[in-house]
């Protein structure tokens, strides 16, 4: 009997890993453990957290589950694709140059899910693509070091969830550090051409714009990414306004990854 991977939950921006708590219980219906990330970009409160930072604390998070011998598939919540995919370095099912087991287990990454997420591009920060500028819902303070909010949170990440609930996340979003978004990107790397990618298309979402996203994807089909999409009828957060849905395609996409990983070995 083939175990069931672990699945590693990583949020983005401001988002707490509290957000992903509906989700961990949807899956855990399904048979599936699931990890959160806590990034430290966006929960120390500290202007000092690096890309660098986020990218360790995800990659002990898989560290932890690939050195017991434990395969992870890897979901990730907009800005958090970046961290989740340079984490992943050496340690995919088509790794190049893949850790030897002693330095990484015998578990494997065998797979990525987006939620409004992107494909990130190596050697570039979060903001490099971008020219260094932020879009016109968040600004670069560059005094206290923090990407603030400009766009009101409700209506930017929480549209279609109840008003109080949708206030109460609003009341938890933390500071974003505008290190981790604006340096560091040296440390990124596309493990997104090394494994099969599922995408959760957010169609009614006000932080990403559907049509962004599907640039994105267009951009990772260009270049030979093996992707899945699926689309949510959703705001930028899906595992709070839609768990169930969203748990769905991750045991989708982790049985299928399973049957990918084991057609390697054949």
């Amino acid at each position: 009997m083939t175990l069931k991977p672990t699945i590693i939950l990583v949020p983005g921006c401001w988002y707490p890993t509290a957000t992903y708590d509906k989700l961990v219980a949807a899956l855990s219906t399904r048979g599936l453990k699931s990890v959160p990330v806590v990034l430290p970009s966006s929960s120390t409160g500290s202007r000092d957290a690096s890309f660098l930072d986020d990218i360790t604390a995800v990659r002990t998070v898989i560290l932890a589950e690939t050195t017991a011998g434990r395969d992870v598939v890897v979901v990730a919540h907009s800005y958090g694709g970046m961290p989740a995919y340079s984490a992943s370095k050496g340690l995919t099912v088509g790794s190049p140059s893949p850790l030897t087991a002693a330095e990484g287990g015998t578990g494997k990454v065998i797979g990525f899910v987006l939620l409004a997420s992107g494909f990130n591009l190596p050697g570039m920060s979060f903001l490099d693509p971008f020219g260094g500028v932020p879009p016109p819902t968040w600004k670069a303070n560059t005094e206290t070091g923090f990407a603030e909010l400009l766009a009101d949170p409700v209506d930017m990440f929480f549209h279609d969830l109840p008003v109080e609930e949708a206030k109460a996340w609003t009341a938890q979003l933390g500071k974003q550090s505008l290190l981790a978004l604006s340096k560091g990107g040296e440390h990124s790397y596309a493990s997104w051409t090394e494994a099969p990618n599922y995408y959760v298309l957010t169609a009614e979402d006000h932080a990403l714009p559907p049509a962004l996203q599907r640039f994105g994807i267009d951009f990772g089909k260009q270049k030979g990414v093996d992707v899945t999409v699926h689309e949510l009828q959703t705001s930028h957060s899906p595992q709070l306004s839609k768990p169930d849905e969203t748990a769905a395609i991750i045991a989708e996409a982790a049985d299928e990854f399973v049957v990918k990983k084991a057609k390697r070995t054949e």
